[in-house]
């Protein structure tokens, strides 16, 4: 027995072996080392090389990238990897593009040159720009492959000089920048999150020339989840810009700081809506405006004018994604982009004798100050800012159903750069408190045959209306739109079902949302002999914000909410009531939960208040609140007992 045991560990162990060498031989030594040191991983990029010539010729800058990037794919999912493309456009052309597939075979890898590269256009319904894709597929790409990637990118504004991430969705285990600049070019650079790896960073000077180098080896990937905010506020990456350029007679200043950045941007703005406005557009304004009895009335009835009437349609095609467009064009055509609808306000307000301000600003995907990071990168927004009595309003009109005084919600806690023609400003957008962004319940309710019938008022006001307001527009039909309702109003359990609904103030700017309905929930009550038990919390508001244990990311929510509940049960005829649970409030710095239960005549009336009372929920914050909402939802199982009396 004992030599049949120790003859099977030998086969096992023979086995084994012929398994690792098979796997040896049909694989690189590179695959079997990386799946063991990546074993989640789909693929590792195994050289990722930027070189940057960065030269000053006749007082023009002309900057040269260099790109290399070779891959190895670790799964089968290497063939969802074979299309790729590259992106070019009137500021970065594209020239010496070479890619290739390698596969191992016999012990060595034979390259497959790819041989066809297709261009197109990118658009799609609501954006149109004059960037261009050069696609091309892989050949014969599966797992254990390789890719092999090089190509120069032209870069044509000394201002679009590109971002250095280094890190990225897969692990990147050789990773090099370099950048060669003529010493007559002022560069800085701009570092986030690189404390966080290991970077080193060498520099050489020549007679003519500096070396920038920077190597890093072995980056982890980068951990994508849903709801996170923007990869900018984790993955490490330089950004580098030119300030100056020193001639034989002159210094030219390009991105130094804010003013140099506005000084830019002013220069492209300064000489549109010249022209005479259209008889049209002046007629519109007036009547407009005619009954209004403050500017601020003025300024409001223009903005939801455009809001409605000119569809958001974004055009970038060169400097053109950072020109408005004329007025009357806009006017004309009844579409724009940000910066066209930003153009027609301005004109509008204009007519109107009232003075608007373009502003530039950056949407919450960028996390950087102005005074951080002076480039174009730190916006990718154009809206109107209006000052009235000390106040200022946020116009942005490529929203719809904004509301005057409240911004858009993914500027909320922004910086916005504030034209005043030849000076600016940099103010704050005010994030939005939770108290203005309410879901309002009010229900009575009462047991017939078993049935909970119930009648209801949802009340919207601030961002959650506008966000149904958007929904909504979508459903088209009165079955369509109940289901919705049937969905986003539910109550109790499952089995909830509205029977009959209206809408009131639907669609208005200014007025709150209101939504009444009838509805019936089967089985929802509970009945055992002469005891009758209930749950009021039929909206159980805290457990929407429960985080999963394992997040590794923030949680980044569009706004702040604040949610009030009144439940009021008419209590059945021969019944009363046994018992209520004790009223109850549970509160941190970010989340407040309010329960309480009454008496009053022959009803109980339950209310619960609600408030999360934070935009983005960091890691270290995320166990307080789940243990918090773990107190509530132990409190959402509370019931009242109705006894015969």
């Amino acid at each position: 027995m004992e030599r049949f045991l120790r003859l099977k560990s030998y086969n096992v162990f023979f086995l084994l072996v012929i398994s690792t060498l098979n796997l040896n031989a049909q694989y690189s030594e590179e695959f079997v080392k990386y799946s063991d040191v990546y074993p989640e991983a789909n693929r590792v990029r195994l050289q990722q090389n930027i070189e940057i010539r960065i030269e000053e010729n006749d007082g023009k800058i002309s900057i040269k990238q260099n790109i290399l990037e070779e891959d190895l794919f670790l799964n089968e999912s290497a063939t969802y990897n074979s299309k790729n493309r590259l992106s070019f456009s009137s500021f970065f052309e594209l020239e010496n593009i070479e890619a290739s597939s390698f596969n191992y075979n016999n012990g060595k890898y034979s390259e497959i040159e790819v041989t066809n590269f297709i261009e197109k256009d990118e658009l799609d319904d609501s954006f149109y720009d004059d960037s261009k894709t050069l696609n091309f597929i892989y050949p014969n790409l599966k797992k254990g492959s390789k890719t092999k990637l090089t190509y120069t990118q032209i870069v044509k504004n000394p201002r679009f000089l590109s971002t250095f991430y280094l890190a990225d969705y897969f692990p990147i285990i050789n990773n090099k920048i370099k950048i060669i600049v003529d010493n007559n070019i002022g560069l800085d650079f701009k570092k986030f999150y690189t404390d966080k790896v290991d970077l080193t960073y060498s520099t050489k000077k020549r007679r003519k020339t500096t070396e920038h180098l920077w190597e890093i080896r072995n980056t982890k990937d980068y951990d994508f989840e849903n709801d996170a905010p923007s990869f900018k506020n984790f993955l490490p990456h330089i950004v580098p810009l030119i300030t100056t350029v020193e001639l034989e007679d002159k210094t030219i200043s390009i991105l130094g700081d804010v003013k140099d950045l506005y000084g830019w941007y002013y220069s492209l703005v300064k000489d549109i809506n010249k022209d005479d406005s259209s008889p049209e557009l002046i007629a519109l304004v007036k009547e407009l405006t005619k009954d209004k009895k403050t500017d601020l009335e003025k300024v409001k009835a223009i903005y939801y004018w455009t809001q409605k009437n000119i569809k958001y349609i974004a055009f970038e095609y060169a400097l053109g994604g950072f020109i408005p467009r004329e007025s009357n064009d806009v006017f004309r055509k009844k579409y724009g982009d940000c910066k066209d609808n930003s153009s027609i306000l301005y004109k509008m307000l204009e007519i109107a004798g009232l003075d608007g301000n373009l502003t530039w600003i950056g949407t919450r995907s960028i996390p950087y100050t102005y005074e951080q990071v002076p480039t174009p990168v730190v916006d990718n927004h154009m809206i109107l800012t209006y000052n009235f009595e000390g106040k200022n309003y946020f116009l942005d009109a490529t929203g719809r159903y904004i509301k005057m005084g409240l911004p858009t919600s993914f500027i909320q806690g922004k910086e916005a750069l504030v034209s005043y023609k030849n000076d600016f400003k940099i103010v704050n957008v005010p994030i939005i408190e939770a108290k203005e962004n309410i879901i309002s319940d009010d229900t009575k309710l009462q047991l017939i045959n078993g049935q909970l019938i119930g009648e209801s008022t949802t009340t919207l006001r601030g961002y959650p209306k506008i966000d149904i307001y958007n929904k909504l527009e979508n459903l088209n039909t009165n079955a369509k739109t109940k289901e919705f309702y049937n969905l986003n109003l539910k109550k109790g359990n499952n089995k909830f079902l509205i029977t009959d609904y209206k809408e009131i103030n639907k669609y208005d700017y200014d007025e709150a949302f209101s939504i009444t309905y009838d509805f019936k929930i089967e089985n929802y009550a509970k009945k055992l002999g002469d005891e009758i038990y209930i749950n009021l919390n039929l909206n159980q508001y805290a457990s929407d914000y429960k985080v999963k244990k394992n997040r590794k990311r923030p949680l980044e929510y569009d706004y702040k909410r604040f949610y009030q509940a009144k439940t009021t049960l008419e209590i059945p005829k021969g019944y009363a009531v046994d018992y209520i649970p004790e009223s109850k409030t549970f509160k941190n710095d970010l989340l407040v939960c309010e329960i309480n239960y009454e008496i009053i005549n022959n009803t109980v009336v339950y209310q619960q208040k609600f408030t999360q009372d934070y935009l983005v929920l960091k890691l270290e914050d995320q166990k307080t609140v789940n243990d918090l909402i773990k107190k509530i939802e132990k409190f959402y199982k509370e019931i009242i007992v109705l006894k015969k009396k």
